[in-house]
């Protein structure tokens, strides 16, 4: 399967998980919002251009967007982690190392600890932008704090779940 399809297939896949299983959910909802559905960016492969990753973030934010209808309310937070996605692969990745070996991002890829801090820092990111965002219409900044590290906490404990319980095909880069 080319990685186009690939991707495709995962965009529609994280958009209907995010819409028909975790947003309906009544009693976390309140406060805790499990969101999975930027771990499309953070899994596109390492050698997508900056351009293409905003285009691809801007899709899925507004995918999400058109189901929840919230015109923009996704879209901002998933065009700024693909804005840094590049910059913190930089920083996490040695300049022969994992980018090198491996198409996208992963456990596997990037070993352990960096791969949770890639993972972390893009879900704050995320997480911040939207809640700040949602924050200027309702306000409380205990309530966006608050809301912030608990909905952080449970989107990451997710991923690793995904993770682990679905680990990924990993392809070495070849010249062919």
């Amino acid at each position: 399967m080319s990685d186009l399809l690939k991707n495709i297939g995962r965009l529609i896949l994280f958009i209907l998980v995010q819409v028909f299983v975790l947003n309906p959910i009544p009693p976390v909802h309140a406060f805790v919002v499990p969101y999975i559905y930027y771990l499309f960016i953070l899994w596109l492969p390492f050698g997508t251009n900056r351009f293409l990753l905003m285009i691809a973030g801007f899709t899925c934010g507004i995918s999400l967007d058109y189901f929840m209808k919230t015109p923009g309310l996704h879209a901002a937070p998933c065009v700024l982690i693909a804005y840094f996605r590049p910059f913190l692969i930089n920083i996490l990745v040695p300049q022969q190392g994992a980018e090198m070996n491996y198409k996208e991002p992963s456990i596997k890829s990037l070993g352990l600890a960096p791969y949770l801090t890639y993972v972390l820092v893009l879900t704050l990111m995320h997480h911040f932008c939207l809640f700040l965002l949602q924050a200027l219409q309702f306000g409380g900044i205990v309530y966006f704090i608050g809301k912030l590290l608990v909905s952080t906490a449970i989107s990451l404990v997710l991923i690793t779940i995904l993770e682990l319980f679905f680990p990924r095909k990993q392809k070495f880069i070849t010249n062919t």
